[in-house]
């Protein structure tokens, strides 16, 4: 009985109560595919049981929330643009400020290594909470870079600076760095993502580019690094180029999901170079992507990112699709 429901599932489709403003995150629950959490910039948090499709919970502030992250199944934790790092448990609605930054804080990310959370702001410092206590217990330098996008496995974690820097940094030996990279595209980054391996990580780029780096120094290794085009349109002979905005790695198969301005999700396989499939057009950007931690679902975040140089007539709704991808899709051949 169980399998025949599983089957019936529609492949896709769009959760009710989307926030209305743009789409910072969409994050699945640890070891989850039926919980999900989105932060925008109206304001607001919202909690979805995703197999029942609909909001559980909704927090509201006065700022832009930048991200979010679970830090357990019922604990979330949010990043915004007054600085602030809050904490909200989803079971008593209670709600409390953790502490902030100088500037707002752009990247949240559960470290379960150290049973933290980090922050990475625009301050260009990196902060570790202990949420128990409900106080930082870290706080490191990112090489005067604002943090832009930052990724964390296990003691593992690589930070995108504005500088077009990677900082690779091990949270048994936080007392410094462990690597400095410069980022191997020319532009701005957008997104990073660890592999689940941790032996390197994918970067992408404003201009409709993705890296895939490796962290080993050694040449043979080195020789596997390259970088591609996505996310760009030939139209008349004019190549249109797109942020590529949003990263997702499958942790089972290993293969990625990137997200563009072009409204487009791509799936590819970076360890044999080739794109695996493209799903169809969406309403507009792509702003967040991920897959849940067993792969078995991926959440698509689109709103308009206001990338043109005129406003659209009528901007499109942000909304929220849940993708249930199939292993053709997903796995490489």
């Amino acid at each position: 009985m169980q399998s025949k429901q599983i089957d019936m599932r529609p492949p896709e489709f769009k959760l009710t109560n989307p926030p209305e403003d743009l789409i910072s995150a969409v994050k699945f629950g640890p070891k989850s595919n039926q919980y999900l959490v989105a932060s925008s910039w109206d304001g607001t948090l919202r909690f979805y049981d995703v197999a029942a499709n609909s909001m559980r919970q909704r927090f509201a502030q006065d700022a832009p929330i930048l991200d979010c992250a679970f830090m357990d199944i019922v604990h979330v934790v949010s990043g915004a643009l007054d600085n602030r790092l809050r904490l909200y448990d989803v079971n008593t609605q209670n709600e409390n400020v953790v502490g902030s930054h100088e500037e707002p804080i752009r990247c949240v990310e559960h470290a379960e290594f150290v049973n933290g959370i980090l922050t990475g702001s625009w301050d260009k410092y990196v902060k570790l909470w202990d949420m128990r206590e409900k106080q930082c217990v870290g706080t490191y330098e990112q090489n005067n870079g604002k943090v832009y996008s930052m990724s964390v496995i296990d003691e593992k974690i690589v930070v995108a600076t504005s500088d077009r820097k990677v900082l690779i940094w091990d949270l048994r030996k936080m007392d410094s760095y462990i690597m400095k990279r410069e980022s191997s595209l020319k532009y701005q980054t957008r997104c990073i993502r660890l592999f689940p391996n941790k032996e390197g990580y994918v970067m992408s780029s404003i201009e409709g580019r993705v890296a895939v780096e490796y962290l080993d120094h050694d040449p043979e290794v080195q020789r596997r690094k390259f970088a591609f085009k996505c996310h760009r349109e030939k139209d008349k002979n004019i190549e249109h180029i797109y942020p590529v905005n949003a990263l997702s790695f499958h942790n089972v198969y290993h293969t990625f999901a990137t997200g563009g301005s072009d409204c487009i999700v791509n799936i590819w396989d970076g360890f044999n170079k080739k794109r695996l499939c493209q799903f169809h057009a969406y309403d507009t950007s792509i702003s967040s992507l991920n897959f849940s931690s067993d792969g078995s679902a991926l959440a698509i975040g689109c709103s308009y990112l206001d990338e043109l140089p005129e406003p659209p007539a009528t901007v499109p709704s942000p909304a929220i699709y849940i993708r249930y991808p199939t292993d053709l899709e997903t796995k490489q051949k």
